[in-house]
C-alpha cells in the first residue's frame, strides 16, 4: 500500500475579516502519495499557492490539518515548524531566490549553514552532481544561465534531503529548453530516487511531465487527471477557464 507524504484533511483559510473576508481554500481535502509528482493547476485566483504554501507549511490554515508523514503541521509551534521546514522539506520558487555574491557551490551548502551545520564538500559536490553541474561549483549566479540557475535553487532545496519537494511554478522563468531540462531533472528524482515532488504550474506540458494533475477552482479540488498528455489538460483546463462563475 502506497504511503501518503502529504495530507490536507478539511482545510480552510481565509484572509480578512467581516465583510472583507475571503476564502482561499474552501474544506479541501486531498492527499500526495510518497514517491510520486503532481501538479496543481488551477484558473487564476483558483488557491494553487495557498495550497502549496499550507502544504509546505509556509502559511497556516483557518481551519483543518495538514499531516506530513505522521506529523501534524498545524499542531506545530512557530520553532519546531520552522525546523520541520529546513529538516523535511524542500521549496523552489519561480525566482531562483539565489545570493548572487556566493557561488553555486555556497548557495547550495546555504541551507546546512543556517542549521548551524558545517557542510561536507564532498556532500555539496554530490547535490551539484546530481543536477547535473559539477562543472560550476565555483560560478556565481550572473555567471550561468537561467535553468542553471534554477537547477541550483534545486540542489540547495535538495542538500537537507527532504522527504517532499515543493515547486512554485519551478520553469516560469525559463525557456521551454531550460525548462525542458528542469523538468526532466524532476521526473528523474521521482523514477529514480523515489522523490516526492508537488508544483504548481500554469503550463500543460510542464504538467504532462507529472503523474498526476490536481485542478482547484475557487479554492475546491474540481477534478484530477493520471498519465496526464498536453492535450488533456490543455482542454481540462478549458473547461474550467470556460465555466461560469
Amino acid at each position: 500500500m502506497t504511503r501518503d507524504a502529504i495530507r490536507l484533511r478539511r482545510v480552510v483559510r481565509t484572509f480578512g475579516a467581516g465583510d472583507a473576508t475571503v476564502t482561499a481554500l474552501h474544506d479541501l481535502s486531498l492527499s500526495f502519495a510518497a514517491g510520486t509528482f503532481t501538479a496543481v493547476m488551477g484558473p487564476s485566483g483558483s488557491g494553487k499557492s495557498t495550497l502549496l504554501q499550507c502544504a509546505a507549511g509556509l502559511d497556516r490554515p483557518t481551519s483543518g490539518s495538514v499531516l506530513l508523514g505522521d506529523t501534524d503541521l498545524t499542531s506545530l509551534s512557530e520553532t519546531r515548524l520552522t525546523r520541520l521546514r529546513r529538516d523535511r522539506i524542500g521549496f523552489v520558487f519561480q525566482a531562483f531566490n539565489l545570493l548572487p555574491t556566493l557561488s553555486a557551490e555556497q548557495n547550495v551548502a546555504l541551507p546546512l549553514r543556517l542549521a548551524g551545520r558545517r557542510p561536507a564538500r564532498a556532500e555539496v559536490r554530490d547535490t551539484l552532481a546530481r543536477v547535473g553541474l559539477s562543472d560550476r561549483a565555483h560560478h556565481r549566479p550572473h555567471e550561468m544561465s537561467g535553468g542553471q540557475q534554477q537547477r541550483v535553487a534545486i540542489a540547495r532545496a535538495l542538500i537537507t534531503r527532504p522527504e517532499v519537494l515543493f515547486g512554485d511554478e519551478p520553469t516560469g522563468a525559463l525557456d521551454s529548453m531550460a525548462g525542458r531540462q528542469v523538468l526532466r531533472l524532476l521526473r528523474g528524482m521521482v523514477d529514480d530516487d523515489g522523490q516526492t515532488i508537488v508544483m504548481v504550474t500554469h503550463d500543460p506540458v510542464a504538467a504532462s511531465w507529472a503523474d498526476r494533475v490536481v485542478f482547484l477552482t475557487d479554492g475546491r479540488v474540481d477534478g484530477e487527471l493520471d498519465d496526464p498528455s498536453a492535450e488533456a489538460v490543455v482542454a481540462r483546463m478549458t473547461r474550467l477557464e470556460d465555466a461560469p462563475c
